[in-house]
């Protein structure tokens, strides 16, 4: 077993970095280059700015390499409760805006000529216990009526066509959803981006933004660059010098498994329906085939705002407990990958993005941005160029996390009060 992501070690490496220092003069600065930071620089360069990507380490190294490749429409959220929190209106456009994330990047896939396995496969919401099955009813016909047609409502018996498992009771079938190979398509985002003139510097860390007559100065440890206009793009791995997000953004572990490639006879058993799936409880799991037939299965496993080679193992080790009981025929499968990373979560697990303290931002997708990200890097980029404001969140409040400045103390109570909750409900 490998403790590395399947999606980096089975994509092509981006080689087409800046070599020298860090410096110069550029309309837009973008700090991280993972999905967001790099789609929203190849919009940025296919409009003629100047754009410069800042990364600390190499594209693609956080969440965007670190997730189980769902691409997945609709609010991870229950609708009715979207609607109480945000409004109905502001509800039905983040909805439809997790639509044209999809959109967006089988678009971008398309135009770019980006090998990446993209493909509508819909999704599954499972309810893993006959008392969820009620709620996922109810969810589905509120969505079915007001925002999204392309659903269906699966019982048991019916999901015997898609899933090889007796461990769920119904489900909720979003049409829309699909999958990509993410190591890939973090790639050619990047090299589209360059394609299209922009400039991005790996192993470039940054220091300090200092605001200078109008614009910024960014220090970083290959240099300082001047721009206009800066977007920040980091998540759950922004650093201390951005301290108004880091109050804001907790980062919360999620951690994955890959199998060996299955047979195709392992295939029909498992997933015949080939869907991306996501479980009902709230330490859930979610699963996919890979394009080579591997089972990539991860979740939540540990309330961890760590990952390294101890505590991905430690994950694992649950995460492979809980394949077994949802898969028993897979139960000794030899497991080939092992790995986790670091997901943006906010309080009430909706993204935020716009504008404050200096910086564009957009953050905090709380494990459900492969999509979402690639369409708020397009959206602010858009904002940036003084187009159409078509941001779902704009002037949403946020406010501190009370006692929180950056390191999550409280995940392990936060876990405990999840798992009491599956136990319970």
């Amino acid at each position: 077993m490998q403790f590395k992501s399947y999606w980096h070690d089975t994509a092509p490496r981006f080689d087409k970095g800046a070599e020298g220092p860090v410096e110069g003069r550029y309309d837009v600065a973008v700090i991280g280059a993972g999905f967001t930071g790099l789609s929203a620089a190849l919009q940025l360069a296919k409009a003629g700015a100047r754009v410069v990507v800042l990364e600390s380490g190499t594209v693609g190294v956080g969440a965007s390499g670190r997730n189980g490749g769902h691409l997945n429409n609709g609010i991870a959220h229950g609708y009715a409760s979207a609607k109480a929190h945000l409004g109905a209106e502001r509800a039905k456009r983040l909805y439809r805006t997790y639509d044209d994330a999809v959109d967006s990047i089988e678009r971008i896939v398309r135009e770019e000529s980006i090998d990446c396995a993209f493909r509508r496969s819909g999704k599954l919401k499972l309810a893993s216990k006959p008392g969820h099955v009620a709620a996922l009813r109810s969810n589905f016909e509120l969505v079915h009526a007001e925002v999204d047609p392309d659903t269906a409502f699966l019982t048991r018996e019916e999901l015997r066509d898609e899933i090889g498992s007796d461990a769920f009771h119904g489900a909720m079938l979003s049409k829309k959803s699909g999958m990509a190979h993410m190591g890939r398509l973090v790639t050619g985002l990047a090299e589209a981006a360059v394609r299209h003139g922009a400039t991005i510097h790996e192993n470039a860390v940054v220091s300090e933004r200092v605001a200078e007559d109008g614009r910024s100065r960014i220090v970083t440890s290959r240099g300082t660059i001047a721009a206009d206009a800066v977007l920040l793009a980091t998540g759950a791995y922004t650093s201390e010098g951005f301290a108004h997000f880091r109050r804001r953004i907790v980062p919360v572990g999620s951690f994955i498994l890959a199998t060996r490639p299955l047979t195709e006879a392992e295939i029909a058993r498992t997933l015949p329906g080939d869907r991306t799936c996501v479980t009902s409880l709230n330490i859930g799991n979610y699963f996919r085939l890979a394009p080579d037939g591997r089972l990539i299965f991860g979740g939540r496993a540990r309330f961890s705002a760590k990952s390294d080679q101890t505590s991905d193992a430690r994950s694992g080790a649950i995460l492979r407990a809980s394949l077994a009981q949802i898969f028993p025929h897979l139960a000794k499968i030899e497991i080939d990958y092992c790995w986790g990373g670091l997901v943006d979560m906010t309080q009430d697990r909706f993204p935020r993005a716009g504008f404050a303290e200096g910086v564009w931002f957009a953050m905090g997708y709380s494990g459900h941005g492969a999509q979402m990200s690639v369409q708020m890097g397009l959206i602010l980029a858009d904002a940036i160029l003084g187009r159409e404001n078509r941001n779902p969140v704009d002037g949403l409040d946020w406010p501190t996390i009370a006692g929180y400045s950056g390191k999550p103390w409280f995940l392990p109570m936060v876990g405990l009060y999840y798992r009491m909750l599956d136990r319970i409900r």
